[in-house]
């Protein structure tokens, strides 16, 4: 959830720092901080409040130095404040630290350096691994980091630097993501890749409880009992400007806009030679008697609609569990069934932890991730990738619409192996994912009346998504959307469920977003509308399916025709539009809503 940037190298780190944590901020944030090696110790600056503030606060200073780590924190323990933010001392101000993760026995090791004289000055549980780090220091970082590391509990991605040591920088994680970058005359720390791709797309992927030393000219990787780990430098093949505005006012616009090549990347992958096609193939539906599907927020809807495509087309128990309980109600579950792992950064905290109970109870894993080398692609047995490239807004569009597609596929393919579908059947199929690219890109070319409905929706207090089936599954995500940047009360419901509370909550100019892509639950649907629109809600419909006529209370937004199984890919792409424009006229900070961390890598 934090961002963590470090440089090791020949100029001024200060600037690199900063460009790096603007790079970063989409992960979320509520303070921000930079510590740097100088000519007569660490000199440390950090604000809270966003980025801008720190730069504000920089300027003026002639802080140097061609070492230095930075960060940008989102509050676990103590306030957001200035005294919480990171980097982070020791007592004696020879250690300089930042921390992404928590850190479960802080307090008890807190307790026991202030028993013997160490004052601490936050609130923070990362300050302990500052203070414990410069309390063990034998006059060897490396040593220290190892011991400090064994007697943490929990999770941790660490930056460290030594005043004693000038030239080294040590980077270690557990359950956290951290990645080293190699230049011709720098090394680098990162959280994610988009903070390293101006300078660098060669990175190392740290393994939990591995140890980088990290110098200007050379790194090098120790396991936790000093031994010389081989590790191999892999190429990124995002580019840089993917990870840029491009001349959209927001990332999410962009994103949003570059779906229709996301899909046709995507179904590519699956489809032709590759290592997405090789893995499809490879995986017997016959092996499994059950299917489960878990994730967090997006990633959870995109399962939900999953489990009625796979349901539908193999004829299979499939089961949608939210990653966050799945680990705590005891699953039931065995080598006979395939759990599939949805995450965009394959680094959310409650996701791992699902897989790794899976794999405890002899289930097989299957991975669908936007990030190679993630700790879930790595784990996983099998892993598929979204090629969705970096994606930037906290709030996922492109990135889930490459798992739906992923999805999508594997049920047909699984259908087919199975026998519940022909080959032909398939195939069909199969075209007929391969269009959804086309029909997104027909949608975005004509956005206006989405952004004139939208902007008269600025006002409402709460919005309803509704939808029958699969529609409903994909209100989930249309509701999310909403509730993440536009801060207005959503609430997606099953229309079949309106008369069991929910319509208690219509009122006058109450608005209600309808899905209906299904042409066999078109009267269903359209039930619910008159129900609603009688109570004096207006509706705004996204069908391909509609048959009425638009009226004041009646706004229609027609879809193209798609196979009612893969509509949700091309009506969730209104209601991505529908929220991001009701934020935009909102004007709020839509790539980086309050609260909100891109990657949640703690529980």
């Amino acid at each position: 959830m934090c961002g963590i940037i470090g440089y090791v190298g020949s100029e001024n780190a200060v600037p690199i720092i900063l460009e790096g944590l603007r790079k970063l901020e989409y992960r979320g944030y509520d303070s921000a901080g930079i510590a740097v090696r100088g000519v007569s110790g660490f000199e440390v600056v950090k604000q809270k409040g966003r980025l801008a503030a720190l730069e504000k606060r920089l300027e003026g200073q002639r802080i140097q130095g061609q070492m230095g780590i930075g960060h940008t924190r989102w509050a676990t323990h103590g306030e957001p404040s200035d005294v919480n933010s990171h980097p982070h001392l020791g007592s004696g101000s020879k250690i300089a630290i930042v921390h992404n993760g928590i850190i479960e026995n802080y307090r008890q090791l807190k307790e026991r350096l202030e028993r013997k004289g160490v004052v601490f000055v936050s609130q923070t549980d990362s300050e302990v691994i500052a203070q414990l780090t410069e309390y063990y220091y034998n006059g060897n970082l490396l040593d220290t980091v190892i011991r400090v590391s064994s007697v943490l509990e929990g999770s941790y991605a660490l930056a460290i630097m030594c005043l004693e040591e000038p030239e080294v920088l040590i980077a270690t994680k557990k359950d956290n993501p951290l990645i080293i970058g190699a230049a011709a005359d720098a090394h680098f720390i990162a959280s994610d890749v988009p903070a390293l791709l101006s300078h660098t797309n060669k990175v190392y992927y740290l393994d939990d409880k591995e140890i980088a030393v990290i110098k200007k000219d050379s790194v090098q990787f120790y396991n936790q009992d000093k031994e010389p780990v081989t590790k191999s430098l892999e190429t990124i093949t995002w580019s840089v400007d993917s990870a840029e505005k491009g001349g959209y006012p927001h990332f999410m616009l962009k994103e949003i806009m570059e779906q229709p090549t996301v899909l046709r990347d995507t179904v590519r992958s699956a489809l032709t030679r590759g290592t997405n096609n090789a893995v499809i193939n490879s995986l017997d539906i016959n092996s499994f008697n059950k299917i489960v599907l878990t994730g967090c927020g997006s990633a959870y809807n995109a399962g939900m609609v999953a489990k009625y495509v796979f349901e539908r087309l193999c004829r299979i128990s499939v089961e949608v569990e939210l990653a966050s309980e799945f680990r705590y109600k005891d699953p039931i579950i065995d080598s006979k069934s395939l759990v599939i792992l949805v995450s965009q950064s394959g680094e959310t905290a409650d996701t791992i932890a699902a897989m790794r109970e899976a794999k405890a109870k002899d289930a097989v894993t299957l991975g669908i991730v936007n990030v190679m080398g993630s700790t879930i692609a790595k784990e996983a047995d099998y892993t598929i990738y979204t090629y969705a490239g970096p994606e930037i807004a906290v709030a996922t569009t492109k990135a889930f619409s490459a798992q739906l597609v992923l999805l999508y596929i594997l049920a047909v393919r699984f259908a087919v192996k199975s026998g519940k579908l022909s080959e032909d059947e398939g195939q069909n199929l199969l075209r007929e994912i391969e269009a959804l690219p086309a029909k997104a890109a027909e949608i975005l070319a004509d956005i206006d009346p989405i952004q004139k409905y939208a902007s008269q929706c600025v006002g409402c207090k709460s919005i309803f998504f509704i939808g029958r089936n699969i529609d409903y599954a994909i209100a989930l995500e249309g509701s999310l959307k909403l509730k993440e940047i536009s801060y207005i009360h959503s609430e997606a419901y099953a229309g079949g469920e309106l008369k069991h509370g929910t319509i208690s909550l219509i009122e006058e100019n109450t608005l209600v977003v309808a899905i209906s892509c299904s042409e066999r639950l078109y009267s269903k649907i359209y039930s619910n509308v008159e129900q609603v629109i009688s109570r004096g809600a207006k509706v705004f419909l996204v069908s391909n399916t509609c048959k009425a006529c638009p009226d004041d209370k009646l706004t229609l937004l027609d879809l193209p025709q798609v196979n009612e199984l893969l509509s949700p890919s091309l009506s969730v792409i209104v209601l991505q539009l529908f929220s991001y424009y009701v934020a935009a006229n909102k004007g709020l900070d839509i790539d980086k809503p309050r609260n909100l961390a891109k990657s949640v890598t703690v529980e």
